[in-house]
């Protein structure tokens, strides 16, 4: 497995898999898979502000994806960043979404972001929280009851690491 910065090419890839988690999970609290054009707008968005999006391979093709923003647009967070990570259902819980998360760190700190912060949909993933947690993020809060999907409410967990 390599895991390089992601291509046009690769965008395809990441939409299937976004939209698998979109229809199947409560990882994300998108309900309709966004198109292959929304997820470009997305991709050009995070790249172009230099932030990272990252893709993990091997021969197979994509294996999984994620990226990091700053956490929100006024100019007093330009220091903090929020992760986003997506893994191909068949290969969850092989270490690729560590892996990815790693690489997005580090590529955060050469960004001269000091705080990465998770806000992980449903206090129930505890893979993603686990995934985290092994990489010194710590629980910070859970908004209880903030998204609504297949049919029951959802928590928000938000962990936290320092970087640098």
């Amino acid at each position: 497995m390599i895991i390089t910065p992601a291509a046009s090419a690769d965008l395809q890839d990441c939409q299937a898999i976004y939209a698998y988690h979109v229809l199947n999970g409560t990882g994300t609290f998108e309900e309709t898979p966004p198109s292959l054009e929304e997820l470009t707008s997305r991709y050009q968005t995070i790249t172009q502000a230099g932030w990272g999006w990252l893709v993990a391979r091997d021969a197979a093709g994509v294996l999984g994806f994620g990226y990091y923003a700053q956490l929100r647009n006024r100019s007093a967070y330009r220091f903090a960043a929020e992760d986003s990570i997506y893994i191909r259902d068949t290969v969850r819980g092989q270490g690729v979404g560590k892996a990815i998360v790693a690489a997005l760190l580090t590529h955060a700190a050469s960004q001269g972001f000091t705080q990465m912060l998770a806000v992980i949909g449903d206090s129930e993933n505890t893979g993603s929280i686990g995934l985290h947690a092994s990489l010194g993020f710590t629980q910070v809060g859970t908004m209880r009851k903030v998204g609504f999907k297949f049919n029951r409410w959802l928590d928000v967990v938000t962990m936290q690491k320092a970087l640098g």
